[in-house]
């Protein structure tokens, strides 16, 4: 019967096992992680907390008492040094961190790597929402009165925007009809200019046709008077020469 017996079966005698304890926990400190089976990692997790506290402690006593569980001074040294910088300062516990890697071939042992926590610690939203409640319980009053001021100054901000507004907006539509009415005037005065551009265009092409017309009407008169004259000139020829051959 187990009666008093506290701890795991780990399939060693006491000494060997406080041995092996002795340097998994050494082991852990010098690389900050180590790969062994998960029922050693749990069973050296209360001395690595020990060892931490210890540090945290800083005094002569707790040094000696981390040498005995050690057994290596310079390392103490380092643990003691690292702590007193502040590496575990905002964790009050949990120093570990044991992450399973699955069963190993042969006795399938379950596996683990157990590191230590160097990250801060995040704050907790349930102290930051108890902390508002009763930050907003303290100034309710005062939060209220201030509410009322805000809302009365931004009813009288709105107002006076609204009116600012409006303002602006009757003068849009002012300067959008002037503009409309000025456009209009400009668009009229182009059209007549297009306009009278166009008949003065086409009288002027009724024109030159005209005096073309007349022109051509004159020529052909010239023309048809000088065939006139050939033709006499062309008849008397012809009678001369018939009486040059009577006689």
């Amino acid at each position: 019967m187990r009666h008093y017996k506290k701890g795991r079966k780990l399939g060693t005698d006491a000494s060997h096992t406080k041995a092996m304890k002795k340097s998994l926990v050494a082991a852990l400190f010098t690389n900050d992680r180590i790969k062994t089976i998960e029922m050693r990692a749990k069973e050296i997790r209360p001395d690595v907390d020990r060892i931490i506290t210890w540090a945290k402690r800083g005094d002569l006593h707790s040094r000696r008492l981390a040498i005995r569980a050690l057994g290596d001074k310079e390392l103490v040294r380092e643990v003691f040094e690292k702590v007193a910088q502040g590496q575990f300062a905002d964790r009050n516990g949990g120093y570990t961190r044991i992450m399973k890697l699955g069963y190993r071939k042969g006795d399938n042992a379950p596996m683990v790597i157990m590191e230590l926590v160097t990250e801060p610690v995040a704050k907790k939203k349930a102290e930051k929402s108890s902390k508002a409640a009763s930050g907003a319980k303290k100034t309710a009053p005062k939060k209220a009165a201030q509410k009322t001021e805000d809302a009365k100054e931004s009813k009288a901000a709105a107002a006076t925007d609204e009116a600012k507004e409006e303002q602006s907006a009757v003068e849009e539509d002012k300067a959008v009809s002037e503009k409309a009415t000025t456009k209009g005037a400009s668009s009229k005065a182009k059209a007549t200019k297009k306009t009278d551009a166009k008949e003065s265009a086409a009288e002027k092409a009724v024109d030159g046709a005209a005096e073309g017309a007349a022109e051509q009407a004159a020529l052909d008169a010239d023309d048809a008077k000088v065939e006139k004259a050939a033709k006499e000139e062309k008849v008397d020829a012809d009678k001369a020469a018939k009486e040059d051959a009577g006689e």
